[in-house]
């Protein structure tokens, strides 16, 4: 038997530490988070809480739990970083925080009793924003956008840029007492990234702006071509066959995430559907169990709701 070059053995030894010693977690079952912000007994003046604590060694993300006056879970969430923000109404809460990796967890710190109040002073608060979600993607001609009534606010400013075009401003609005706006069609005439902000003003303060971020696609998904099987081949049943198609890049403006619907009929004009599956990637794989022939073809479609035209037809056998 020949002997393995000792570089090799060496570079091969070195390989099996570095996978040992990364999956070897430490043990942070013993430790305790230290908290920053809110500490015990604080008060917050404002409608959204900046928890914050120290960095624990041998932990990777944070456990963070809020409860209310009569025990309930107000927040209950899973980060990465050593803070976390959330929006709290006024009263009075306890918190707790722990670290955890992919093997162990801390113990919990003791829980932190806070209050949070809200002024009239606006300064250190925040307009909430609720729909649509941030990065939406949609073709729609017209958006309601929402955001939640600040307690102490009189009225609300709001602005939409053209993000695509330079941040131009395409509207803006003052002076608003309810807490939405409806965009209509005017205001959504071009394909672009667009930004939605708003603020809250009294008479003597106000917020600073919350923004989201949504676009405005709608150009349809160019048709997939597709590659394999080739038009007329033959497989043996049940055997796994495995279907793939290419795709041109996008042409619009704004390029939405696509998918890919792949159906499967006994007819050559698809009078009827054997098979609809959603994929994400330009290959599906499926096994036939009966003999026949068999059709494809697929379509592409898009988050923002535009659907491509079906591809050209592929007929495969079945022996």
């Amino acid at each position: 038997m020949k002997r393995l070059p000792k570089l090799l053995l060496a570079a091969i030894f070195l390989l099996v530490g570095i996978s040992c010693e990364d999956i070897i977690e430490e043990d942070i079952s013993n430790d305790t988070v230290q908290i920053v912000f809110p500490q015990n007994n604080s008060t917050v003046s404002s409608n959204v809480v900046n928890f914050q604590w120290n960095e624990l060694d041998g932990a990777d993300k944070y456990r963070i739990q809020v409860f209310n006056s009569t025990s309930g879970i107000v927040v209950d969430s899973l980060v990465t970083q050593t803070n976390f923000s959330s929006p709290i109404e006024a009263g009075s809460y306890q918190w707790r925080v722990r670290g955890e990796n992919s093997a162990y967890e801390s113990n919990y710190t003791f829980n932190i009793n806070f209050s949070v109040i809200q002024t009239s002073d606006l300064t250190n608060q925040q307009v909430i924003l609720s729909s649509p979600s941030n990065n939406l993607y949609t073709n729609a001609s017209s958006l309601v956008l929402d955001w939640q009534d600040l307690t102490n606010a009189a009225t609300y400013s709001f602005e939409l840029l053209n993000v695509t075009g330079g941040n131009l401003i395409v509207t803006q609005q003052s002076g608003l007492t309810n807490s939405s706006v409806t965009l209509a069609a005017g205001n959504l005439q071009q394909e672009a990234e667009y930004l939605w902000r708003v603020k809250a003003m009294n008479s003597s303060t106000n917020t600073v702006f919350s923004d989201r971020v949504f676009y405005i696609d709608r150009t349809l998904p160019n048709t997939p071509q597709l590659t394999t099987p080739i038009n007329n081949s033959s497989t043996a049943a049940n055997q796994t066959v495995s279907f793939s198609w290419t795709m041109a890049s996008d042409s619009g403006t704004i390029q939405s995430p696509i998918s890919y619907v792949i159906e499967f009929s006994n007819s050559s004009s698809f009078s009827s559907l054997i098979q609809t599956t959603d994929v994400n990637t330009t290959s599906f794989q499926q096994t036939f169990t009966v003999s026949g022939d068999y059709y494809w073809r697929v379509r592409a479609k898009d988050v923002a709701g535009n659907i491509g035209s079906n591809s050209n037809i592929f007929k495969f056998i079945v022996n």
